[in-house]
């Protein structure tokens, strides 16, 4: 299976999970010139920017989250905002879709 439907399968997995933890997913797959948001949802009035992961293991896919990746990750996020003229609360957290299950860190920084 190539990289792109996994990804597409673990974002699928993701949403899933994130709705039964009462998210409403807003967006998916957002791009711009600085990178891309895999998912943008939504719970108590602080929107969540969530960047999937996947591999066999928690290590393969959790070490994917480099300091570049965040950097991209944060400038996207902040043009994402401007253009939509948000304002509000937002965190970045980051799904982990393994063999093992999900595992779900909230609120990363660098």
């Amino acid at each position: 299976m190539h990289t792109k439907a996994k990804g597409n399968i673990a974002e699928d997995h993701a949403c899933e999970y994130l709705r039964s933890h009462g998210y409403r997913i807003i967006d998916r797959n957002i791009y711009n010139r600085f990178g891309e948001i895999d998912v943008i949802a939504l719970k108590e009035n602080v929107l969540h920017f969530v960047e999937v992961k996947s591999g066999i293991t928690y290590e393969s896919a959790v070490n994917n989250i480099t300091r570049s990746k965040l950097q991209k990750l944060i400038r996207t996020l902040q043009t994402y905002l401007q253009q939509k003229k948000l304002n509000g609360d937002y965190c970045i957290d980051v799904l982990i879709v393994s063999d093992e299950g999900i595992e779900w860190i909230e609120n990363i920084t660098l």
